[in-house]
């Protein structure tokens, strides 16, 4: 599903706007992102938990080449689902 089909099924479901679904829609995303870019922890019942995770410097191995290559600490968002997610995906 699209960010667009999204917008339609909520403003469907609601009955609202497809404009106001998707100005909501935009605050959520970057509400999250902000809290990301903190360091916060975005929890959503029923969906599930965004965390930031800080991943080590590494030393990766180029395919191609088999040359060494220094890989710099970075962090990297992440997802974990809710319980009742993983239960509605293993109905």
């Amino acid at each position: 599903m699209t960010k667009v089909e999204l917008i339609d099924k909520v403003a469907e479901g609601l009955g609202l706007p497809k404009r106001e679904v998707e100005k909501m829609l935009e605050k959520l995303i970057s509400t999250i992102q902000n809290s990301l870019k903190a360091d916060q922890k975005v929890s959503v019942a029923g969906l599930g938990t965004f965390v930031v995770k800080e991943k080590k410097a590494r030393i990766a191995r180029n395919p191609k080449t088999g040359e060494s290559v220094q890989v710099p600490a970075k962090k990297a968002p992440k997802f974990r689902p809710g319980k009742e997610l993983k239960e509605i995906i293993q109905a």
